[in-house]
């Protein structure tokens, strides 16, 4: 299985992403789910997650260091596993 970090993602058509203080909001208007993303750095992975060809490259735009990429990637498995984040093909 290939490390959420080295593949393509998007955020789909019925996840509303709001931005809050603390990081932003995922809805997804499917699975009427909620999500928190707890922090502006995060915000900003999922944000840009389509415009770079890897997670792991959204995640070094954003300023993420390498000792936090850990928790990135922990972060993303959890979103891809409720589907606030899907893998581009």
């Amino acid at each position: 299985m290939t490390d959420v970090l080295d593949a393509a993602w998007r955020v789909p058509e019925q996840v509303a992403v709001r931005p809050e203080r603390f990081g932003a909001l995922l809805y997804h208007f499917g699975t009427r789910r909620l999500s928190f993303l707890k922090s502006p750095a995060l915000l900003a992975v999922v944000r840009t997650l389509g415009d770079w060809p890897t997670a792991r490259i959204a995640c070094e735009h954003a300023g993420v260091g390498v000792e936090e990429l850990p928790a990135f990637r922990a972060a993303l498995t959890a979103l891809a596993a409720s589907d606030m984040i899907r893998e581009r093909t």
